[in-house]
């Protein structure tokens, strides 16, 4: 009896050993996000220590969207075996809670353990900017810049915070070469926006030109082209972007309210009316009343081209249908 028992106490690891690589291997391969959660689990329980397991595990979590569920195994694995990848994807979980404290404090923890991993660098700076932390968001981004001087998003990213400083042109230079480096619809669109917002209108017009030949169904880009053809003085075009703007959304009070704008412009009175008065009512506001021009104050009418906007507003608001 007793050597039956040796026996069984010799074989027993072995074969949970052999199920546990089993489980694992077909959780590697599942692309079932549900089943490989579940797979891993079972890996676990079998292997309570497999940090390997709770890894991916945590991946699976994050990628079906149980952010908290990926930071609890991140979280084991780091209490016994820290290491730099768990903080970096803790992190981003935690960044997609928008716990951008603690997403900052594991990004940093990830560098301590990796000083090169650029990663982590870049999301950190990422992180920085949401804390409004725009000058520790720049140092970041230009350390990456330093060591790898061809990544376009480092330099949209660091133009970003160059905004938040209203450090226009600084940010203007960082667009161009984000451009110069790849260009396509979104960096395109990016520069497009800050030449816009520096009353840069032929140069914006160009740029959404540009992004609207790689991307033609991108509804924003013709709105911001609608509004430069209109501060261009170009009332027919800018009529036609705001109208495909609309296609794309109806309920879109911006462009109707651009609409109105131009119609009133080339005095085409009656639609110039009509379109202000279906930007109240998707605005929910009182038609019957007078309505201010701070009901529109979330528009990029009121944000950007205040005084354009509220001259022609004050006289479209006395208008009589």
């Amino acid at each position: 009896m007793k050597k039956v028992a040796i026996f069984i106490l010799v074989i027993f690891p072995i074969v949970v050993f052999g199920q546990t690589k089993k489980l694992y291997r077909k959780a590697i391969k599942s692309t079932n996000l549900k089943e490989k959660i579940e797979l891993f689990t079972q890996v676990i329980e079998l292997e309570p220590k497999n940090f390997d397991a709770y890894f991916h595990r945590a991946i699976a979590k994050n990628d079906l969207g149980d952010y908290s569920g990926a930071i609890l195994d991140y979280s084991k694995i780091i209490i016994y075996k820290p290491d730099a990848d768990s903080y970096y994807n803790r992190g981003n979980s935690k960044f997609s809670l928008q716990d951008f404290f603690g997403a900052k404090d594991d990004y940093e923890n990830a560098l301590k353990l990796d000083s090169q991993f650029f990663d982590a660098l870049y999301n950190l700076a990422c992180t920085k900017y949401y804390l409004e932390d725009y000058i520790g968001s720049i140092t970041d981004l230009s350390k990456i810049i330093e060591v790898s001087p061809t990544e376009s998003k480092v330099y949209t990213q660091r133009a970003n915070a160059l905004l938040a400083l209203k450090k226009y042109k600084l940010a203007l230079q960082d667009f161009s070469l984000a451009v110069l480096i790849n260009p396509n619809a979104d960096t395109y669109y990016n520069r497009g926006l800050t030449h816009l917002n520096i009353n840069y209108y032929k140069q914006a017009k160009k740029d959404f030109d540009k992004s609207l030949s790689f991307d033609d169904n991108n509804a924003s880009a013709y709105f911001f082209r609608g509004a430069s053809h209109l501060l261009l003085g170009k009332y027919k075009k800018a009529i036609s972007d705001f109208t495909t703007t609309i296609e794309y959304n109806a309920l879109d009070y911006e462009a109707i309210l651009g609409l109105a704008l131009t119609y009133y412009k080339v005095n085409d009175l009656k639609n110039a009316k009509l379109n202000l008065k279906k930007a109240e009512s998707l605005l929910a506001l009182d038609t019957e009343k007078n309505i201010i021009i701070e009901s529109f104050s979330d528009t990029y009418w009121y944000k950007k081209q205040f005084y354009f906007f509220k001259q022609n507003f004050n006289e479209l608001s006395k208008l009589k249908l």
